[in-house]
């Protein structure tokens, strides 16, 4: 594991929503139009996925 780290090819599972999906995603939350659980339903994640993006939207400057 620490060789693995140490050449960068230590990973953890692959994020399910791209950065460009992600910012769709707190878009449409952010409108007020669709409730997360619609959202997570049209992106195809579940619903923790949707707090936490809208989470690291907001922690971002």
């Amino acid at each position: 594991m620490a060789i693995a780290k140490a050449a960068g090819k230590l990973r953890g599972r692959k994020p399910k929503l791209t950065p460009l999906q992600e910012k769709h995603l707190v878009q449409l939350l952010r409108a007020g139009e669709h409730t997360s659980s619609e959202i997570a339903d049209l992106f195809g994640v579940a619903g923790s996925t949707v707090y936490r993006a809208m989470k690291r939207a907001t922690r971002e400057p």
